[in-house]
């Protein structure tokens, strides 16, 4: 590696299976950290899959044994992996395995930091042995999106398997200089269940990753969608897996239809669950699937729906922060989390003062949130006003990338730190 110097800035390596142009998860966030760490002057490289995410199929155009593309400042080099139709349990794990294998293989270079996004947590552990092997004097940042060990407990997926995935995930966690979470729960986890030291951890919060939002024609836009001007739309968007748990919306969307109520719930957004939900809401008229949408639409749909659902799946509690919230707080419409009370999304509602918080599982109790929202559209107004306030103060993406470029100068003990007050947009 080359003699560091403090009058230039550090050069990051950044490794993530997902990058952009997905536009849900992970995805997002690591595109606008490496766009972000370019303009304040951090050279950002990245070790990237093809765009496969979150239908399980590359894209078209992509899919080549390796791919270079200059992307807004950011210079990504693409490799292919197994990529599985059903990403279950050993499938899964050997699409992680090959993404690993291929992305320590793939040329490093000398770089002054090397970040590793997870998930994908196995591939990422991958890149830490080398990382810890042959580039021992590099800091190594292991960002933290979702908690794989706690996310197999709480999906029901316990075992040896999960024993197993805990002792990796631990070692990743441990074997790094800095973790950076995206919640303080998080931190408090990784400190009680893997024995990382606080000090070593680093918060910094997700936020939107839309442009802010245009006006919206929301009566031609719920035209567009087929949505009636007098029902209640309650919206629910991104991924469609095990953890989102959404056979509880098929129920209440069966058991709005049998109540006679004007409330339709809609899903948008693709994943490994989409055909068996599909087949399973056959014949519900109060429940609409949308294929993923781009920026646009997707904003339109945010701002033309009256509700906007959060689902997870009975049990999850502390294994992620759902993307999502960022981009539901954005569009200034109230919230309602089925999910645990207890849990990370519960208390992210109630922070915000954004919205409401059922049981997890329970038809009843989402039907009623939903009724008691459409009854008291004044309150829901000021719900919704609360969450864009939130995101506006709280979830903010220059203060966000700000903080990670200040972890990365103070590990690398490389730039001035006063460059970047007024970063170029």
């Amino acid at each position: 590696m080359s003699p560091r110097s403090p009058e230039r800035s550090p050069e990051v390596l950044v490794i993530g299976i997902n990058y952009p142009p997905e536009h849900t998860g992970i995805a997002p966030y690591t595109g606008a950290m490496s766009r972000g760490l370019a303009r304040r002057g951090i050279a950002a490289r990245v070790i990237a899959a093809h765009p496969h995410y979150p239908d399980w199929k590359v894209k078209p155009g992509y899919g080549q044994w390796s791919r270079s593309e200059h992307l807004d400042g950011v210079s990504v080099k693409r490799v292919r992996h197994y990529v599985p139709n059903s990403p279950k349990g050993a499938r899964r794990l050997v699409s992680e395995v090959s993404f690993g294998a291929r992305s320590t293989t793939t040329r490093w270079g000398a770089p002054d930091a090397i970040v590793v996004v997870s998930p994908a947590m196995i591939s990422s552990a991958m890149s830490a042995l080398k990382a810890k092997a042959l580039h021992r004097s590099t800091p190594l940042v292991v960002w933290v999106q979702d908690l794989y060990a706690r996310g197999m407990s709480e999906t029901g997926q316990g075992g040896r398997a999960a024993r197993a995935l805990a002792v990796i995930e631990g070692s990743l966690m441990r074997s790094a200089d800095r973790v950076v979470v995206i919640h303080d729960r998080f931190a408090d986890i990784i400190v009680h269940d893997f024995g990382v030291d606080r000090e070593r951890i680093t918060v910094v919060r997700n936020w939107t990753h839309l442009a802010p939002f245009p006006p919206v024609d929301v009566a031609a836009a719920r035209a567009r969608f087929g949505w009636r001007p007098d029902e209640t739309v309650v919206l629910h968007t991104g991924n469609m897996g095990v953890k989102q748990g959404l056979t509880n919306v098929i129920k209440t969307a069966q058991l709005i239809e049998r109540c006679g109520d004007p409330v339709r719930f809609v899903l948008v957004g693709d994943g490994g669950e989409r055909e068996r939900l599909q087949a399973l809401a056959h014949g519900v008229g109060a429940l609409q699937f949308i294929p993923p949408l781009d920026d646009s639409d997707y904003a339109a749909a945010l701002t033309s729906a009256n509700i906007l659902l959060v689902n997870e799946l009975a049990g999850v509690s502390e294994m992620a922060v759902p993307s999502k919230l960022t981009s539901y707080f954005s569009a200034g419409r109230p919230v309602i989390a089925a999910s645990d009370p207890s849990g990370i999304t519960a208390s992210e509602i109630r922070m915000a003062g954004a919205g409401l918080v059922v049981a997890a599982d329970d038809p009843e109790s989402l039907r009623a949130a939903t009724l008691e929202l459409r009854a008291d559209p004044d309150r829901a107004a000021a719900l919704g006003a609360n969450g864009l306030r939130y995101r506006q103060t709280v979830l903010e993406e220059d203060a966000a990338i700000e903080k990670f470029a200040d972890m990365l100068r103070e590990i690398t003990k490389i730039g001035d730190r006063t460059i970047s007050a007024n970063p170029t947009r």
